[in-house]
């Protein structure tokens, strides 16, 4: 079982420069948690739905802030995506067997993994994916009861 068995594609970046707002709005619409961060198609981080929650105040602290202005909170628009990325970047490549990424995504307690060929991200693994072949070889491998 093979990362590019597994793995999603096309991929969903932001680069380092995009706004925290871009990136917030990119997660939403795609409905995911995590964004590998590229220049020129090179991976120089990631960031995620986590990274970003400083940046934005819960909806508590919004209904609270209603009454004055902003309470101190950074400017969405104005915080790049740098500012809030991870810059060292677990990765693995397609040809990587998923038990090997799982051990990875484990040791590091990250949720995703880029997946990179040639210097060039050409896809991403999550957590999901791979509960998606956890359960296929559980089905494989046992008649449901």
């Amino acid at each position: 079982m093979l990362v590019r068995n597994w793995m999603k594609r096309p991929v969903h970046s932001v680069k380092p420069k995009d706004s925290a707002l871009h990136a917030r709005s990119l997660l939403e619409k795609y409905r995911i948690n995590q964004l590998p961060v590229l220049v020129d198609g090179e991976l120089v981080g990631i960031v995620t739905d986590r990274d970003l929650r400083d940046v934005f105040p819960s909806v508590f602290e919004a209904a609270a802030a209603k009454s004055s202005e902003r309470h101190g909170w950074p400017d969405p628009e104005k915080v790049t995506v740098e500012a809030v990325m991870t810059g060292k970047v677990a990765t693995v490549a397609p040809s990587d067997h998923v038990v090997d990424a799982a051990r990875v995504m484990r040791k590091e307690r990250i949720g995703a993994v880029p997946v990179v060929e040639d210097g060039m991200v050409v896809g991403i693994l999550t957590r999901s994916d791979l509960l998606d072949a956890l359960v296929t070889v559980a089905a494989d491998a046992e008649p449901v009861r």
